[in-house]
């Protein structure tokens, strides 16, 4: 269990702890309302700290910190952009600002085993250890709890809006294989939020209009004992800033490869009628499939249709168009977002190690980088402008721009 204590001024009291499961892979902290821990500063940026859980060692898990804060964050009063953590360390967001208190201990995790009535004749013995069903009657060996027909195997992962579960669900199961799938549920906190349940609410709505391989298919969407659910597909995959942190930059050919499928479901959202802008593009947010190494786009609970009211300021630091740090959202927005997620890829650092006043204005200086030629900075420049009129107009054109960097 890993414990957060806000520590007061000068002092090693806590003022406030959040304390979270084994099972969290993520922690975000920061100031806005869809961060874990929720720090609401001057200093503090919007999206300032992550918290990732990796794996550095077979059967060995260690806590990496990573700044995305425009004001730097501390660990032990080090200034870092990436750090290992370990128990008892001190995270400060920004010079003067908070200071969190970083803990971990082992819990030994205890899992409620639920017989369904269909399967009370079988023992699920001689099962190998992680195995979810059984070899035997095929019903699932471990049941954390039952959610309407679906029965909740284990945690997947933990956000500021909701967490996710791995499901399954017998009346979908096919020819004897069982149907997988995510059950996303509304946190209780985020429930009392108005705009939490209209951005939960919308992603639900969002998902069963869309039809695309690159986007998870909608299932379900309820209500249960007050708590809002949302089922969808299962992608087997990992997404592309996990993979970054686990393997280091890739090369240009995939990093190209990758945002030209971005693009094609980009160009399918932005032709909707009315047009849908994802608002969140970002390598978190875009999952590489196992079986047939496609990229879905993931975490539609932003998106929003052009042409509405300017609205909640959303998108990660980094990744955002000035526009849209103004509530001013346009397709053009997502196309701004591809870039820095190409610096990323190619570079394995933030972007905002790159990010400099150039003339007037804040660009992405890039110059002198080996592993980006002459013509893809030129692409990352255009598409990466402060002016939407000045990028590419659609995702068709940044699409064949990059497919002519190949």
């Amino acid at each position: 269990m890993v414990t957060l204590s806000l520590l007061q001024p000068g002092q090693n009291a806590a003022l406030k702890e959040w304390k979270f499961l084994d099972e969290t892979l993520i922690i975000r902290i920061g100031r806005s309302p869809d961060n874990d821990v929720i720090l609401t500063e001057p200093l503090v940026s919007r999206h300032h700290l992550e918290l990732r859980k990796t794996k550095s060692l077979p059967d060995l898990r260690s806590w990496q910190a990573i700044n995305k804060g425009t004001n730097g964050t501390f660990v032990d009063g080090i200034l870092v952009a990436q750090s290992a953590i370990t128990d008892g360390c001190l995270l400060q967001l920004a010079k003067g600002g908070p200071v969190l208190k970083f803990q971990i201990e082992a819990t030994i995790p205890v899992t409620k085993k639920v017989i369904n009535p269909s399967s009370n004749h079988c023992r699920h013995s001689g099962n190998p250890p992680n195995n979810l069903f059984c070899i035997h009657c095929g019903e699932p060996i471990l049941v954390q709890r039952v959610v309407r027909q679906y029965h909740v195997l284990r945690t997947i992962g933990q956000g500021g809006m909701g967490t996710t579960y791995l499901a399954w669900d017998k009346a979908r199961s096919v020819s004897g294989t069982p149907q997988l799938l995510v059950l996303k549920e509304m946190n209780a906190d985020m429930a009392k939020v108005v705009k939490a349940q209209e951005l939960f609410e919308r992603e639900a709505r969002t998902l069963k209009t869309l039809h695309h391989s690159g986007i998870p298919k909608y299932y379900d969407f309820f209500l249960e004992a007050g708590k809002k659910y949302l089922a969808m597909e299962l992608i087997h995959g990992q997404d592309l800033e996990n993979m970054i942190h686990d393997k280091g930059a890739v090369s240009p050919e995939k990093a190209i490869a990758w945002m030209v499928q971005t693009c094609d479901v980009l160009n399918y959202i932005h032709n909707q009628k009315p047009p849908l802008i994802h608002r969140d593009i970002k390598p978190a947010n875009l999952m590489l499939r196992t079986f047939d190494r496609q990229i879905i786009v993931l975490d539609f609970g932003a998106v929003k249709e052009t042409g509405t009211y300017a609205g909640t300021r959303i998108g990660a630091e980094g990744y955002c168009a000035p526009e849209q740090e103004r509530g001013q959202p346009l397709i053009q927005s997502d196309l701004y977002a591809i870039g820095p997620t190409l610096i990323f890829l190619l570079t394995g650092e933030t972007p905002f190690k790159f990010f400099r006043q150039r003339g007037k204005s804040y660009r992405f200086n890039i110059d002198g980088l080996a592993m980006i030629t002459p013509q893809l900075r030129e692409v990352i420049d255009r598409v990466t402008e402060p002016l939407p009129g000045d990028r590419y107009a659609n995702a068709a054109q940044l699409s064949k721009a990059l497919s002519a960097c190949l």
